[in-house]
């Protein structure tokens, strides 16, 4: 898939077949993410696979947006360490910028991913600490629920011109 292309058409998937997600394709989105750019090369991420029944049917229980977790055959967490970051504050931007390599790898491999925001809802990053067992230090950023899509959603015209502005506003 041509990278324009990829990034057009991909779209939000929440409805998944029950056919896993093979640990090569896992490992190859974990690699898409870990090219991300990040400030001073810091890659200040680290990432939690969650393919456990019981763990992915639980975050919807503290997180209203959270439901097709339900439904998935695994999911990624990408969280950030501030540890690991010489730039103060950059590792929300970070991980940000590795969450939407993996979309974009999901959608390249067939695969239907959609983002559920976990920073800065305390509540929401809480939950998943407690769940994942993560040290008090490494801050969750986001959930990708993964599998292959039974839905097919159409892509909207997004492209805006009047959002545009050449050297000054």
């Amino acid at each position: 898939m041509e990278t324009i292309e990829a990034i057009c058409t991909r779209r939000s998937i929440r409805k998944y077949t029950s056919q896993p997600v093979s640990e090569e394709i896992i490992h190859e989105l974990l690699a898409a993410a870990m090219y991300a750019p990040s400030a001073g090369n810091q890659q200040p991420w680290h990432f939690v696979v969650i393919r456990a029944r019981q763990i992915l049917d639980a975050i919807p229980e503290f997180h209203p947006y959270a439901k097709m977790l339900k439904n998935a055959p695994a999911a990624i967490s990408v969280c950030g360490d501030p540890a690991l970051e010489r730039s103060r504050d950059r590792w929300m931007l970070d991980c940000s910028a590795a969450t939407q390599n993996i979309l974009l790898a999901a959608h390249a491999k067939g695969l239907g991913a959609v983002w559920v925001g976990l920073y800065p809802e305390v509540s929401r990053m809480d939950g998943v600490r407690n769940l994942l067992a993560l040290p008090k230090h490494i801050v969750p950023l986001s959930l990708i629920p993964i599998g292959y899509p039974s839905e097919q959603v159409p892509q909207p015209r997004r492209f805006n011109p009047s959002r545009i502005h050449y050297d000054k506003w």
